[in-house]
């Protein structure tokens, strides 16, 4: 992907760059933030913390879009906010007084949009660890004009470095999700501003998929969310180690736990297959081995099979034959994670704790 030429520099505070990553090539004015040749409105909201050049190349690609730019900071040390702000895009920091939360981040996010450019029709939620993709905002503002019941677009997510991991390998597959009409997407996404402000906002009490609970409760008005066939951006997860991956899966079984109990019904079968698979069976298999003479230990078994199961549904399903094998493995293995996430967020909310969950 092409990006507009500046030259970064890194000092005692952290990432500096020039001025003018904005500006059109003919000069130091910038584009108008209306996309292609129609009145639409579009203004972006990018999170992150501490993403390094990771945010240099999310706030480049999206000044290519519009200079309509909302950066929102979560005690980010490595000094992001002067780099978006010498980049051009407004930049907000959080004080420490709350729980830092993606849904906190792109709440006051949407606010500082909202201050700054009050004719928005649209905004563009994206991830620091993100670069947009050419193209993709036209297609998703054409979506919204041609189906006006449409309130969120997303569209496909590509792990730049696909290839660095096996954990960014399934981190990959996990983005690839059906298209068309959706039950619900991640945080990367375009919605409507009235859509947003009748649902109100995010909930920053949900701290794990609360892109999740927004999309249900925007489908629950009767708008529909929509993911694009085409791609959207590039993610750079950065998952180097099991222990990353780890905290991800961890991550996911709090949300199962939380969304659950918002939403009846919600996340039902994840949270069963937890359960499942990571307590009931290899407990059974264990407490059962004096009265069955170890023969309980053969349940086990039921692990590799699931394993061949999931793995050749995902080659029927297109997915080479190494990837599947890798996807079915962490696939097989998350269920503990899962379920120490179900628990942990059962702990929680015992004891009354609101503390962010861990995802890197």
């Amino acid at each position: 992907m092409t990006h507009l030429a500046a030259e970064q520099e890194k000092g005692a505070g952290g990432l500096a760059l020039r001025r003018g990553i904005c500006s059109n090539p003919s000069g130091n004015q910038k584009r108008k933030c209306t996309v292609s040749d129609s009145d639409l409105n579009v203004s972006f909201v990018a999170i992150g913390r501490n993403e390094g050049e990771r945010l240099i190349s999310c706030l480049r690609s999206i000044c290519k879009a519009s200079e309509q730019v909302v950066y929102v900071d979560s005690g980010s040390s490595d000094g992001s906010v002067a780099a978006a702000r010498e980049l051009g895009a407004k930049a907000v920091a959080l004080t420490e007084g709350q729980a830092f939360t993606a849904a906190r981040a792109r709440n006051a996010g949407f606010k500082r949009a909202m201050e700054c450019w009050p004719e928005t029709d649209f905004v563009m939620f994206i991830d620091g660890d993100c670069e947009l993709i050419d193209g993709f905002i036209e297609r998703a503002t054409d979506l919204m004009r041609r189906r006006p019941e449409v309130g969120i677009v997303t569209g496909r997510c590509r792990e730049r470095k696909r290839d660095a991991s096996v954990y960014n390998l399934v981190c990959d597959m996990e983005w690839d999700g059906p298209v068309g009409d959706v039950d619900a997407c991640g945080g990367i996404f375009m919605t409507r501003v009235s859509t947003f402000q009748s649902a109100g906002g995010f909930r920053p009490f949900v701290l794990a998929a609360e892109d999740d609970d927004y999309c249900i409760r925007v489908r629950n008005s009767g708008f529909f969310v929509h993911r694009l066939r085409s791609d959207m951006c590039w993610h750079d997860a950065d998952m180097n180690n099991f222990g990353q991956w780890w905290r991800r899966a961890k991550r996911a079984g709090h949300a199962y736990a939380q969304l659950g109990e918002l939403h009846n019904g919600y996340f039902q079968a994840e949270r069963m297959r937890a359960w499942f698979w990571g307590a009931i069976l290899p407990l059974s298999a264990i407490a059962f081995t004096p009265l069955t003479r170890g023969l309980s230990l053969l349940l086990l078994l039921l692990f590799p099979l699931s394993f061949v199961r999931t793995a050749w549904n995902l080659v029927k399903g297109g997915a080479a034959a190494r990837d599947a094998a890798v996807h079915s493995a962490f696939l097989t293995i998350s269920k503990f994670p899962n379920l120490l996430g179900i628990l942990n967020y059962q702990r929680k909310k015992a004891f009354g704790s609101a503390a962010p969950v861990d995802t890197k």
